[in-house]
């Protein structure tokens, strides 16, 4: 597969579309950014890497953060994790509070922002120095010292955050969460508000695609039972509501950020990051997955 080429094709033909999204306007520091932004790199197993576009240009990576979260916590708790949040798809938006009375507290998903809450406490919880403690594992497991949160945009967030404010303290009403709202929802804020690049992301998490071994070190991030999980959820709900949607067009385990970023995972071959900021009405970036529906459909590689 001559992977270079093909990006190249379909990055022009959907950069010339009309892009109906729109920007996060409701994070004041994500409107700023400039919405004809637009990157692909891709990482494989084999060890080529190509991009074109914005895609050394950082950004918010946003809830794509949520599963690096997880994967610390699931390092540390192990399937205790799953006694606190659920796997299964929520099919409503990612800040509703709709399930949360009927499931007595306990998010459908770890990749709702009720269960990236919960994750938050878990690390809060188990991590001495959590914010530091979180940055060291992404910048060790990346192999990259320069990764670092904005504390602009994850004030930001803070300060229109009254959604977020509610579920917090309506997990804790039911006893899921062990610490203070107000300090689940600081740390929650900062990871967030990571910032990487599109070759950043593809490079991260390419390890998700090699069994949850890290190619560049060797390292076994997560084990291979883990990194199947991990992938699963991803399928399953990686896009919120939109996740059958992703399933259905593009057919690769995926996580999506209201930055615009969505990082997907193909299996034994490679990792693919995308970064366009205007974002559809399900909170997707709206080129991101023309993009890749694009190009899973020419390469005919999928999961499927």
């Amino acid at each position: 597969m001559n992977f270079e080429d093909l990006i190249q094709d379909v990055y022009q033909k959907i950069k010339e579309i009309d892009d109906k999204g729109e920007t996060a306007s409701y994070i004041p520091e994500l409107a700023k950014v400039d919405p004809n932004n637009f990157g692909v790199y891709i990482s494989t197993i084999n060890q080529f890497n190509f991009g074109t576009g914005n895609c050394y240009d950082k950004f918010s990576i946003q809830s794509i953060a949520k599963v690096l979260a997880l994967i610390l916590a699931y390092r540390i708790v192990g399937d205790d994790l799953w006694k606190r949040v659920g796997v299964e798809p929520s099919g409503t938006a990612f800040n509703s509070l709709v399930q949360l009375e009927a499931d007595k507290g306990i998010p459908r998903n770890p990749f709702l922002n009720a269960g990236a809450i919960v994750v938050s406490d878990v690390l809060l919880s188990n991590l001495k120095n959590p914010k530091e403690d979180f940055i060291h594992f992404v910048r060790r497991i990346s192999n990259n010292t320069a990764l670092e949160y904005s504390n602009r945009i994850a004030q930001s967030e803070k300060d229109v955050g009254y959604r977020n404010v509610a579920l917090g303290n309506f997990i804790k009403s039911f006893g899921q969460i062990e610490n203070e709202p107000s300090d689940v929802l600081n740390f929650y804020y900062d990871l967030c508000s990571l910032e990487m690049s599109c070759k950043e992301l593809s490079e991260l998490f390419l390890f998700l695609a090699n069994n949850g071994i890290s190619i560049q070190s060797n390292e076994s991030i997560l084990s291979e039972s883990q990194s199947k999980r991990i992938n699963a959820l991803m399928q399953t709900c990686g896009f919120y509501d939109e996740s059958g949607e992703f399933a259905f067009k593009v057919g690769l385990p995926g996580k999506s950020g209201v930055g615009g970023g969505i990082i997907a995972i193909h299996p034994d071959q490679y990792a693919i990051a995308v970064w366009s900021p205007k974002l559809n009405k399900q909170g997707n970036s709206y080129k991101g997955m023309k993009f890749l529906e694009e190009f899973t459909t020419r390469s005919e590689l999928s999961i499927f």
